[in-house]
């Protein structure tokens, strides 16, 4: 994407659609959590959770990620997993600073997980709810039809987003317009709710209430739980459009929405239940109520397209197993669908709808695990900081230090929700930090394996000689450029022959977003008949061996893959019998390299003409 495009209009109006539909939903919950926490209703106690929600805003959001987190971009992308690669850059291979990388983005991607299981759950049960504002006879029909948004929500997946993300960002511009304006009428009214821009209103609240000081820190990071997505998907518009929404549009939107509904609560002198929807004309309300469910419904989408790119992003880095990944789109590389994230993802949205029941229950849960997220990117974007922007100590230790301390104070305020739901998160997040630990773990323990039952590269010439020819051409993958292949090893051990030509395809993953297609391949022909091939992809692709072969043939080396014989080494694991937590993992270990994703079908390699050779491998 050129500078130019990336500064237009619909850039701009694509940002509002695709980036902040979680934090832009906030306010149909969060004011009215928030103080429901505070134990009291008085002036004192709304205007200080205005004030605290409005300087939360200002600083995680606008300062932090905005002004300086958005620097760290990874060739123009974002996310806690673009920011660990770029870490890893200054970073040496098995160093305790290098683990520790490791371990944080294990976390942070384990917490980003979790936030996608809850933000449909309860944005979508969020803007249900107006039902019962409409007509408190249909409470009893907010579950169901939660679950029914939900369900088709998920069933569409398969399909794509292009058809329908055009209408995105219209329909968030729309919504933004909207609560800004109902806010501004109860604001006109009662303007000196305005005096909670001064933050000693938000300080005096806390202060004054040191028994739930921290549970109302808990309550206003709701209006927060969608900055990450500025940072993740700023890869897909550009930091200037996203920067220029947040300023224009969505910042004075929410701010106007949540002072709209403290004046109008001051006016009434008395709790509401479901605040934002009392702003709005009776009249007017049931197309309030559909226009709250699409704009919860673009924010799930949101999440859940961000939970497949996470999904891949990590399958790529070598955090998961290998997964399959459909492309449901022709033209934008970033739009697609992971079946097993999906299925895994809508039964435990589903049971958290079904569980807790209603958004005031999910808010309790809501917040414990996306917070590690938040504090995951302080700390490697301290460390980007040092080492590639040059800044000196005592400018990253006032700027990160300062963010950071925020970071802690709310991790504590959520801390208190652990009771209440926010538990549960937190050992979701916690299993699947685990999962992650162990795949990797288990990886460096096959490679390690391998490489000693492996044939150095060197030794390849005295493998074939004397080995029979047989026409066509042999394709073999490789996972290390430097050695021979085990599939090639088995072929000849089982089948006694060897192709004229030989072609050792190796994949690498780049710790940048994207490679550059001319610079994807490295052709090397070390013996006549025999070629190495190295093929780059950046970890937000997918790999293609067919489009790997088709640059060969520009570089001079014609092989089609119909004339071609593709040679896949299986890796059976066998775990050792060892005891406690190492024993489980390697089982547990075995038990994922069983089912993870063929290299055939992960590769994009013809099926039809793949070969597969077992090794065996103990650990």
């Amino acid at each position: 994407m050129n500078s130019r495009s990336r500064l237009s209009t619909s850039a701009i109006v694509g940002a509002i659609g695709i980036v902040y539909g979680d934090i832009g939903t906030s306010p149909l919950y969060a004011l009215q959590q928030t103080l429901a926490v505070a134990g009291r209703f008085d002036a004192a106690a709304v205007l200080g959770v205005l004030s605290l929600i409005f300087w939360s805003l200002a600083i995680s959001v606008t300062f932090k990620y905005l002004t300086v987190i958005m620097r760290a971009d990874n060739e123009g992308e974002g996310g806690i997993l673009a920011l660990f690669a770029l870490a890893q850059r200054r970073l040496i291979a098995g160093s305790a600073w290098a683990k520790v990388a490791v371990g944080l983005a294990l976390a942070g991607t384990a917490f980003f997980f979790c936030d996608a299981l809850i933000t449909p759950a309860i944005s979508v049960l969020g803007a249900v709810e107006g039902l019962e504002v409409l007509n408190p006879a249909l409470h009893h029909w907010i579950i169901p039809v939660t679950l029914a948004v939900l369900t088709l929500l998920f069933a569409y997946q398969h399909r794509g987003t292009a058809r329908v993300a055009s209408l995105f960002g219209p329909v968030m511009v729309l919504w933004f317009v909207v609560i800004a304006v109902i806010g501004v009428v109860p604001i006109l009214r009662h303007p000196q709710v305005l005096v909670a821009l001064n933050p000693g209103y938000g300080l005096s609240l806390l202060f004054s209430r040191p028994e739930v000081a921290l549970a109302i820190i808990g309550g206003v990071f709701l209006t927060m739980t969608g900055g990450e997505a500025l940072y993740a998907d700023m890869g897909h518009f550009g930091a200037r459009p996203v920067r220029i929404a947040w300023c224009v549009l969505v910042g004075p939107a929410l701010v106007l929405n949540y002072f709209g509904q403290g004046a109008l609560l001051l006016e009434v002198g008395r709790p509401l239940d479901h605040p934002l929807y009392h702003l709005v004309p009776t009249s007017l309300l049931p197309w309030m109520v559909i226009l709250a469910t699409a704009a919860s419904v673009i924010a799930s989408q949101a999440v859940i397209s961000g939970a497949y790119s996470m999904a891949r992003q990590a399958v790529q880095l070598d955090l998961l197993p290998r997964m399959r990944v459909l492309q449901t789109s022709a033209s934008e590389q970033g739009q697609i669908y992971v079946p097993i994230v999906n299925w895994l993802v809508y039964p435990a949205v589903v049971l958290f709808v079904v569980g807790f029941g209603s958004s005031d229950a999910l808010g309790g849960a809501y917040g414990a695990a996306v917070v590690g997220t938040m504090v995951v990117t302080t700390v490697l974007g301290a460390f980007v900081a040092s080492t590639q922007w040059n800044w000196s100590r005592w400018r990253v230790a006032a700027v990160f230090g300062f963010l950071l301390v925020i970071d802690c104070a709310f991790v504590a305020g959520n801390l208190t929700k652990v009771p209440n739901g926010g538990w549960i998160p937190l050992t979701l997040g916690a299993l699947l930090c685990m999962v992650f630990m162990t795949w990797r773990s288990g990886r460096l323990e096959l490679r390690a394996a391998l490489s000693r039952l492996a044939v150095p590269r060197s030794e390849l010439g005295r493998i074939v000689a004397g080995v029979h020819r047989v026409p066509g051409t042999g394709v073999f993958l490789a996972s290390n450029p430097h050695l021979v292949p085990t599939a090639l090893i088995r072929n000849i051990e089982h089948n006694c022959i060897v192709h004229q030509r030989v072609i050792i395809l190796n994949v690498e993953i780049a710790d940048t977003p994207r490679q550059d297609p001319v610079r994807r391949l490295r052709v090397e022909e070390p013996q006549p008949g025999v070629h190495y091939i190295t093929a780059t992809f950046g970890f937000m692709e997918t790999p293609d061996v067919s489009e790997a072969l088709k640059a060969c043939r520009a570089r001079g080396l014609r092989v089609f893959a119909e004339d071609s014989s593709f040679f896949v080494g299986r890796h059976v694991v066998r775990a050792r019998p060892l005891p406690g937590l190492r024993g489980l993992q390697r089982r547990v270990f075995a038990v994922m390299q069983k089912y993870s994703t063929q290299a055939a079908e992960f590769f994009r390699m013809p099926f039809r003409d793949v070969i597969t050779l077992n090794t065996s491998v103990e650990i």
